[in-house]
């Protein structure tokens, strides 16, 4: 492997290419990282270890480990929780799996280890989930199947009113990929944090070139419309099989009447879970605020961001309820500065900075170098927009 600039040049040796590690391999803070590198991982021949830092070590891996098993890997857990020593008798048996919990994580570690199982390894979901693992095996050459499946009758009452019906996501094993150029897109849940910062302040005009517009990741501009926000995409076009584009907003938001009352629920909670925080925020600024149910997952990543949302709105003189699920925020509220609180979460962290920003007086985020996790250079960047 060799790095030039923001280059990354890498000669593969093929699925069955990778060697043993003399130590555990270090997940850090990324749930994504551990659960996709356990698919992939489970297909060798030797046995690993993946571990992370003590917010990971904290996170189910249960939803993980019960689909590789059945595929025939061995999978030593503490408590369905890291570190993971994960062993396997190769090759894996292909299964078809109903996702119990809508989770791209969970689907791209079973698709991940179905490259290396005798046969066709198929993942159900009921609530449509981002698709860039998929993209990216068909961009590889991998032979995959995706579309509608038949729905059994005894399953039918586990989908409600309005979500997508049964998607069947097919990948046949043994698999063998090709090399291929690839360009990697602005991460959109990043970016949402600098729009939602340009939609807020009055006089704002913001464009971000070259972001990744995937449209299992766009619901989060769409529910800003809905708030209010001047929104406009341009120049979109086909990248490495994912679709990249341009992204303008304007700003005022706050003096714009919102043309929905604000509720986010059922399978759009799959396609926002990672700007939820980010939308509570932006629901104190519109009439009517906005409310989230459905949302349970939110209580089990990097901290519990459904507990960690309402702690720091609250202590921001925000109207806050909270449920099991989700949470309700009016709104428009004057926000006060005050000390809050990221749990070392960086989105509640960035979340919070935008908060901060339409806030009257100052505020400290604690912890607030967590964001190094996924937005290094994120308070910089920020601050040189604001300035301008």
């Amino acid at each position: 492997m060799s790095v030039d600039g923001d280059v990354v040049r890498i000669h593969g040796k093929g699925l069955a290419g990778f060697s043993p590690s003399e130590r555990a391999l270090n997940c850090g803070n990324s749930g994504s990282t551990m659960r996709m590198l356990a698919g992939v991982l489970a297909g060798q021949e030797f046995s690993s270890e993946l571990t992370g830092d003590e917010s990971l070590k904290s996170r189910p891996m249960q939803r993980i480990i019960d689909p590789l098993e059945r595929m025939g890997a061995q999978i030593q857990s503490q408590n369905g929780r890291p570190p993971l020593r994960i062993s396997s008798a190769k090759p894996l048996k292909p299964i078809r799996y109903e996702l119990p919990v809508a989770s791209a994580q969970v689907k791209s570690c079973v698709l991940l280890a179905g490259l290396y199982a005798d046969g066709e390894t198929t993942v159900i979901e009921y609530v449509s989930t981002r698709d860039h693992t998929e993209r990216m095996l068909e961009w590889y050459g991998a032979s995959l199947r995706v579309g509608e499946g038949e729905r059994r009758e005894a399953e039918r009452s586990r989908v409600g009113e309005g979500e997508k019906s049964e998607w069947a996501i097919s990948v046949m094993g043994p698999a063998r990929l090709t090399a291929q150029d690839v360009q990697i897109p602005g991460d959109i849940s990043s970016a949402a944090f600098l729009i939602a910062a340009a939609a807020l302040l009055p006089d704002s005009n913001l464009t971000i070139k070259g972001i990744g517009l995937n449209p299992t990741r766009t619901q989060f501009l769409s529910e800003l419309e809905l708030l209010g926000a001047k929104i406009t995409l341009s120049d979109v076009q086909e990248i490495s099989n994912e679709p990249v584009g341009t992204v303008n907003i304007g700003g005022g938001m706050q003096h714009r009447q919102s043309r929905s009352a604000g509720k986010v629920s059922g399978h759009a909670v799959a396609q926002l879970i990672d700007e939820l925080p980010l939308l509570a925020v932006m629901g104190t600024q519109v009439s009517g605020g906005i409310e989230v149910r459905d949302a349970r997952e939110l209580r089990v990543k990097e901290s519990d961001r459904i507990a960690t949302t309402v702690q720091n709105l609250r202590a921001m003189d925000a109207d806050v309820e909270e449920y099991p699920d989700g949470f309700r925020v009016d709104g428009p509220t004057s926000l006060k500065g005050a000390r809050v609180d990221s749990h070392g979460d960086h989105r509640i962290a960035m979340a919070f900075s935008v908060a901060a920003l339409v806030a009257e007086g100052d505020s400290e985020i604690v912890d607030a170098d967590c964001v190094n996790v996924s937005f290094p250079g994120f308070f910089p960047l920020l601050e040189s927009l604001v300035e301008r």
